[in-house]
């Protein structure tokens, strides 16, 4: 299993893809796949507000 991404670099990835990059782009350009980063999308909009669903301490792991 690929080790866990730090904070910093999720962020950094969530603003490139904010900013307009396209995420296929933004995958292959920090090495990580689109698959991969696509959660961590969704799970910034649930914790920005902009969907519903469970925010980190709730949720399961």
């Amino acid at each position: 299993m690929p080790a866990a991404k730090s904070p910093e670099f999720r962020r950094r990835a969530l603003d490139l893809v904010a900013q307009g990059e396209p995420v296929a782009q933004v995958a292959r350009g920090l090495g990580i796949s689109e698959s991969g980063l696509r959660p961590w999308m969704a799970q910034d909009d649930i914790d920005a507000g902009r969907a519903e669903g469970p925010s980190p301490p709730t949720r399961k792991r």
